[in-house]
């Protein structure tokens, strides 16, 4: 079995997805990944352990049957939870379904749900609840919504001290999850 520490990050790219292409760096949900590896790059300690580095790049061109596939399933083999990016901007293209759906379905990883139109718990919440604007975003990710009360999931604003604390609560971790459920961040 693999060693399982590492955050698995999922995000919307257009497909073809090429990451040296000007175009994927446009690409929003796409940033906001790329936010996380440049916060563990300033500074060592951030709790963010990039899955996607524990194997080789594959060019988007690969096919997906024989490559692109088993290459997100081995990644998410070696992970201890998904750090999914939902946006505005969100789509469900086949990578991002086969992410959700192996990394729930097959793997039962916890899911840390980053919100980056939204800075802080107040914006995601109305009287302790999930706003109806934060629930209409996932009906851009049908495999999500339909499978997230089978693990526990977090809902957090895009914040780097919520995003640290959340990487570090050992109840969004395979080994030590909490029960399935829907959790909202609370300091």
């Amino acid at each position: 079995m693999a060693n399982r520490n590492g955050n698995y990050a999922a995000f919307y790219v257009a497909e073809p997805f090429n990451a040296s292409a000007l175009g994927a760096h446009a690409t929003k949900d796409f940033c906001y990944y790329n936010m996380l590896r440049a916060w563990k790059g300033k500074d060592a300690s951030f709790p963010f352990n990039d899955s996607h580095d524990k194997t080789y790049n594959v060019r988007d061109n690969s096919d997906w049957e024989t490559t692109l596939k088993p290459r997100l399933r081995e990644r998410l083999r070696s992970s201890k939870n998904i750090v999914l990016f939902l946006s505005s901007n969100t789509a469900n293209s086949k990578a991002l379904r086969e992410e959700i759906d192996y990394g729930i379905n097959d793997q039962e990883l916890p899911v840390i749900v980053v919100y980056p139109g939204y800075d802080t718990k107040e914006s995601l919440l109305t009287n302790g609840v999930l706003k109806q604007s934060v629930k209409n975003i996932w009906d851009k990710l049908p495999i999500f919504r339909d499978s997230m009360s089978k693990v526990p999931t977090l809902h957090i604003p895009f914040k780097k001290d919520i995003i640290e604390m959340s990487l570090n609560n050992k109840d969004f971790m395979l080994a030590t999850k909490a029960a399935p459920d829907f959790y909202w961040y609370k300091p």
